[in-house]
């Protein structure tokens, strides 16, 4: 008889797990097939996210970190979706996420990754990028919820994020009225990748994940992006050590003089 009893939680335990892999592939096959089906619908190449650049953004200070090794610094790779390109405008997160960076190792198994309901209609051209419906959110929590929730996930980390001014726009934009600061200090891929291959015009996310041959599994989704932007993160602090630049506050120097040029540039 204990014999038996054993064999059926065993089993009841291989059901369950059997039910939420189940319940994982249906939900990931709809968000598969929204996207897929409004992709084909306007065309299968999404073109990147236009470069942002935030003047009422302080550059980051390097604070207490500044001669500490870049290796040594614990970041949180993050990105989020969003019903369009405007926040000022009434354009909101739909999808946070982040990943951990710690000793120069991307930490998959120390993510955040939630959806959020906007409060208001997602549009098509939106969900063409992320495939995120107003379905898949109409029961999911709003902001107010979620982004206390990423601010305690993040802690004193460092932010990393590819096109950084524009998510930190819309955090930003919450401060306020949901009684939170984002005052980490923040790094731009875009911006150091800009900088170290600065021959190259194109610095967008895919062009940096195919210069370091880094397969771009889930893109246009948040956690999948993050995921993305770690990994090159990581090849660029390699290069970034290999040309003497080792130190946050040497970073963080480099980076806003890359702003500067790019922003210089966008004027011609």
């Amino acid at each position: 008889m204990p014999l038996f009893s054993d064999v059926s939680t065993v089993l009841a335990g291989v059901l369950a797990i059997a039910a939420v892999v189940a319940i994982g592939i249906f939900a990931f096959t709809r968000f598969r097939r929204a996207r897929r089906d409004l992709s084909a619908a306007a065309g299968d190449t999404l073109p990147p996210r236009p470069e942002f650049y935030d003047p009422d953004m302080p550059p980051a200070a390097p604070g207490a970190a500044a001669q500490r090794a870049l290796r040594s610094l614990s970041y949180v790779v993050f990105d989020t979706e969003t019903t369009g390109l405007r926040p000022s405008l009434g354009d909101e997160i739909v999808a946070i996420a982040g990943v951990r960076v710690i000793d120069g190792r991307v930490d998959a198994s120390d993510t955040f990754n939630r959806l959020v309901n906007p409060g208001r209609g997602i549009p098509k051209q939106s969900t063409r990028f992320h495939g995120i419906t107003d379905d898949m959110v109409r029961h999911e929590p709003p902001l107010a919820v979620v982004l206390p929730q990423f601010k305690a996930f993040i802690g004193d980390s460092v932010l990393v994020a590819h096109n950084a001014a524009f998510d930190m726009k819309f955090l930003k934009m919450k401060e306020a009225e949901l009684a939170i600061r984002f005052d980490n200090p923040v790094l731009d891929t875009l911006l150091i990748s800009a900088f170290l291959f600065d021959t190259s015009q194109d610095h967008s996310l895919d062009a940096v994940l195919g210069r370091f041959d880094i397969p771009a599994l889930g893109r246009h989704t948040a956690l999948g992006d993050a995921l993305a932007t770690a990994a090159a993160f990581i090849r660029l602090i390699e290069i970034l050590e290999d040309r003497g630049i080792g130190t946050f506050e040497r970073l963080l120097r480099v980076s806003n003089m890359a702003m500067e040029v790019r922003v210089r540039q966008a004027r011609f």
